[in-house]
């Protein structure tokens, strides 16, 4: 997958924390922990001395510092707060708007300063490339083992959290009929109606919507150029909207039609109700596509203890199950449904999907990643 944003906080971007004020000061205190273990090359808890010394160690550091996690993508802003109160650190949330992109770069142009990003959530494709470039540090969570083969890097270096379906989202009120397939997204009734959450150069979210888009015209993994020509045909009839989606543009009527993550469409729903907007969300019956981001951990953390206690708090059942309080769907959700940890409440809301997913594979996701690359711009502005 690409970069998981653009990510939308919209109004809410208030309530984050910007860390401006840290200037370029080297991250460097709270490496060591007690018994004079380097956080930094910590790969486990046991590394530590045991979880409860991963505990003491990261709130001696006391703080964490993320970017690109909108409060409303996936239930961080509970997740957040959640991980604060319970463990009595601060995080320091910047940029929520951020790509995957976005955070990379800031791993690397702020490598040596306090508010260089500790963790990330990125997109697969970034995931694979910043572990190849040795941007991550190695670590398994206690929960490592149960995360199914293919959704982790062997060594820990990024680990799947959670994923779901492209979907369709519609506002019921100004659309009728709403779409429930891509094909219908080509109807004369949706002229500049149709949005994606990004540029799928920069977005994962939108680069994942050309990729169900070429499912959907008779493409594969192995091939994302129906999409990509879908999307020019979109354009050409007219029915292309390049604002990017937000709560606020979907609010507005700006964006009454939005290719999103099926967790990100069905968080709507509730916000908007009071505002008279009936959301609703479909996954497309001619296009399931169906992905994971992934967590890693810088391995220059400017708070390394706490960056790897993050880690096991996302992977605990309480974690897991914030996220699917949010619509996504956890990679640890078919073990928790067999261990009676899962939030039956939570799993029951999701949006209805048929069928098993399915997965490129990384050779398939760098190929159409560069097609996409090539082709994206000449299709939507030629």
């Amino acid at each position: 997958m690409f970069t998981p944003r653009a990510r939308t906080a919209g109004a809410i971007a208030a309530l984050t924390v910007i860390t401006a004020a840290c200037g370029a000061a080297p991250g460097t205190q709270g490496t060591t922990a007690e018994g004079g273990v380097d956080a930094r090359t910590a790969t486990s808890a046991a590394d530590f001395g045991g979880f409860d010394a991963l505990v003491e160690a990261a709130k001696k550091e006391g703080r964490l510092h993320v970017i690109a996690l909108p409060p409303d993508w996936a239930n961080y802003g509970e997740i957040i707060k959640t991980f604060e109160s319970t463990y009595g650190i601060t995080i320091e949330s910047e940029d929520p708007d951020a790509s995957s992109a976005d955070e990379i770069n800031a791993v690397k142009t702020r490598k040596g300063q306090d508010r260089a990003p500790d963790v990330l959530d990125l997109g697969q494709s970034f995931a694979l490339s910043g572990a190849a470039e040795g941007l991550f540090a190695p670590y398994k969570v206690q929960a490592f083992d149960k995360i199914p083969e293919g959704q982790k890097e062997p060594t820990g270096l990024w680990v799947n959290d959670y994923g779901g379906y492209i979907s369709i989202g519609c506002d019921a009120n100004k659309i009728n009929p709403c779409p429930t397939s891509f094909a219908d997204l080509l109807r004369p009734g949706y002229k500049g109606k149709v949005a994606l959450n990004g540029n799928p150069t920069k977005a994962g979210a939108a680069f994942a919507g050309v990729y169900a888009a070429a499912i959907a015209e008779g493409g594969s993994f192995d091939d994302i150029q129906p999409g990509i020509d879908f999307f020019k045909k979109l354009k050409d009839v007219g029915n292309f909207n390049p604002v990017e989606t937000t709560p606020a543009t979907i609010e507005k009527g700006e964006t009454p039609i939005s290719i999103d993550w099926d967790y990100n469409n069905a968080a709507y729903a509730p916000q908007l109700a009071p505002k008279g907007l009936d959301w609703q969300v479909n996954v497309p019956t001619d296009g399931k596509y169906f992905q994971m981001y992934a967590q890693a951990i810088n391995k220059d953390a400017p708070h390394p203890a706490a960056a790897r206690l993050w880690m096991e708090f996302l992977y605990s059942p309480e974690g897991q199950n914030l996220y699917l309080k949010g619509f996504a769907r956890p990679v640890l959700m078919p073990v928790m449904q067999e261990d009676g940890t899962i939030d039956e409440t939570a799993a029951a809301a999701l949006p209805e999907v048929e069928g098993e997913p399915a997965f490129p594979t990384t050779e398939q996701v760098d190929a159409a990643k560069e097609k996409l690359v090539s082709g994206w711009d000449a299709a939507i502005s030629g």
